[in-house]
């Protein structure tokens, strides 16, 4: 590795906005900058400076914001053929703009000179060339992207080369060499910059896209050849199979290659960064995504689970900590005895692989999974459930009854849900009656309203997130459906899970065991002081 810091550059509000259903308001532009700032990112591209209002209104707002680290970019084209710069409309966006960054993307491709700009290779390099010179005499830094760099250098090495220098002798600050069709190889990314690096001795920079399946492979070549400057998007959003995700280069970089960087980055929120861009983008995070997804650090084989227990690191490449994720065991009738003893650790009690209890959990999940029920993304039902095995569950209340009334009101078109609940605690009754948005929304309301005269603190707990599954569809309005409830107290998230022919039913079994779980952690911290 060298010993040059390696720049980055995050285009997630730019080139990570052209994606298929990626979307972000104008608020969300700016909370995404902001936790790029706070990660260390050096280089944030707004949007393109010529393209919509929502992209021209952020280079004002950003402006509000009390950045600590990153400098915003505003993202452009070389001028358009026979035009100077300041007869082109898109370099004038480019100064309106005000931000100390500019990029400007040229051709490096004689395919792309003459059939698509439809003008000479000469011309071309002069378009390169004065843009650069144009902005750099309006004192920007110019960060210069040669899109379709390798496939122009595959296709005539000399030509690209000579579009990277036209951008250099002008006056930029680094030369991107762009995969933009997303199709070069790994092995020919390193050879190319490699070649590129020692022929023209100036900072180089990646930018790579995920076509081909390897542009987080990519741009880690090209870091490996020389490269000091890497554009990528969170999540690897970006158009068609989208740009390279920065969260594994990253990652990768500095865990892995030992790499520096300007800012000293806080990886153990990488997993934090990743989640709160897909919030705003209002994206459902994939949970296979390597180093922040939910199943990263996932076990579910009998034999994976007992080698974590006695060596953690025998299957986990990085400490799930060491981005800020977690170490997960999943629980199934097909996981075995290990899963299931370690989840009973966890929980405090104290038994062997052999044991009876570990034998009649997993005998009674086999049973509730026949019905339908799932337990890997419910941990807290997994947990009641062993309670249940071992007969240590206390109940805290006794559900006596709930209904449920879908009101449509003609006169303003609303619907509302009315749901009435009636508990038992000890010896006393209560019966509440709560209005919601719709009826699980009414039921929880409800249930929270009638438990918060025994116990205040489940007025802490929300609904997080609330997942439908039809299990099996061809029943038709008879089919079986199970229902995932994500709850917090603002401290702790659990999961449960219900299943049943009725959708509120399947609900309300969720719901009563959040509550309950929410309980049984309140009364264990009680333990804990007291103790």
């Amino acid at each position: 590795m060298k010993p040059t810091p390696v720049c980055l550059y995050d285009t997630t509000l730019r080139d990570g906005a052209q994606g298929k259903g990626i979307s972000f308001s104008p608020g969300g532009k700016l909370k995404v900058a902001k936790a790029l700032d706070a990660f260390g990112i050096d280089l944030i591209e707004g949007g393109y400076a010529a393209s919509n209002p929502k992209d021209v209104a952020f280079f004002t707002d950003v402006k509000r914001l009390e950045l600590k680290h990153a400098r915003i970019a505003a993202f452009g084209s070389t001028r358009r053929a026979k035009l100077s710069p300041s007869d082109d409309a898109g370099c004038a966006a480019l100064l309106a703009a005000d931000t100390p960054v500019c990029t400007i993307f040229g051709k490096s491709w004689t395919l792309h000179v003459t059939e698509v700009l439809r003008t000479t290779e000469a011309e071309n390099l002069a378009m390169i060339a004065d843009t650069v010179d144009w902005l750099r005499q309006h004192d920007r830094e110019v960060v210069y992207d040669a899109e379709h760099f390798f496939d122009g250098y595959k296709d005539n090495p000399e030509y690209a080369l000579r579009t990277l220098a036209a951008a250099r002798d002008a006056g930029a600050s680094v030369l991107v060499l762009c995969d933009t069709n997303g199709g070069t190889l790994p092995h020919e990314v390193y050879e190319i910059t490699a070649a590129v690096e020692k022929a023209l001795d100036f900072p180089i920079g990646i930018h790579a896209h995920n076509d081909g399946g390897c542009g987080v492979a990519n741009s880690l070549e090209a870091i490996r050849a020389g490269a000091v400057h890497l554009q990528g998007t969170i999540n690897g959003y970006g158009e068609r199979c989208g740009n390279a995700d920065l969260v594994p280069v990253i990652a990768n970089l500095k865990l892995k290659l030992g790499a520096e960087f300007a800012a000293k980055l806080p990886m153990e929120k990488l997993t934090e960064l990743s989640m709160a861009v897909h919030e705003l983008a209002n994206q459902r995070p994939n949970p296979k995504a390597p180093y922040v997804g939910d199943h990263a650090f996932a076990h579910k084989a009998g034999m994976h689970v007992d080698g974590v227990r006695k060596v953690a690191h025998s299957f986990e490449h990085v400490p799930p900590e060491s981005v800020g994720n977690g170490r997960h065991v999943l629980i199934s009738e097909l996981a075995g005895g290990s899963n299931v003893l370690l989840k009973i650790l966890d929980m405090g009690v104290q038994v062997d692989k052999s044991s009876p209890e570990v034998r009649n959990v997993l005998k009674e999940l086999e049973r509730l999974e026949k019905e339908g029920y799932e337990f890997e993304g419910a941990d807290a039902s997994f947990h009641m459930l062993v309670q249940k095995v071992l007969k240590s569950h206390r109940s805290f209340f006794e559900t006596e009854g709930y209904r449920i009334i879908n009101e449509h009101r003609q006169k303003d078109g609303e619907t509302v849900a009315e749901a009435s609940v009636k508990i038992r605690v000890g010896e006393e009754t209560e019966y509440t009656v709560a209005e919601g948005d719709g009826p699980v929304d009414a039921l929880d309301k409800a249930l929270r309203k009638a438990l918060a005269r025994f116990f205040p603190a489940i007025a802490e707990v929300r609904l997080t997130d609330f997942r439908v599954r039809i299990l099996d569809p061809e029943q038709s309005t008879r089919a079986k459906t199970r229902v995932l409830i994500e709850s917090t107290d603002g401290h702790r998230t659990w999961n449960t899970v219900g299943v049943s022919e009725n959708l509120i039913e399947a609900s309300w079994e969720a719901l009563v065991e959040s509550v309950e779980y929410k309980l049984f952690l309140d009364e264990s911290d009680t333990a804990d002081t007291d103790v």
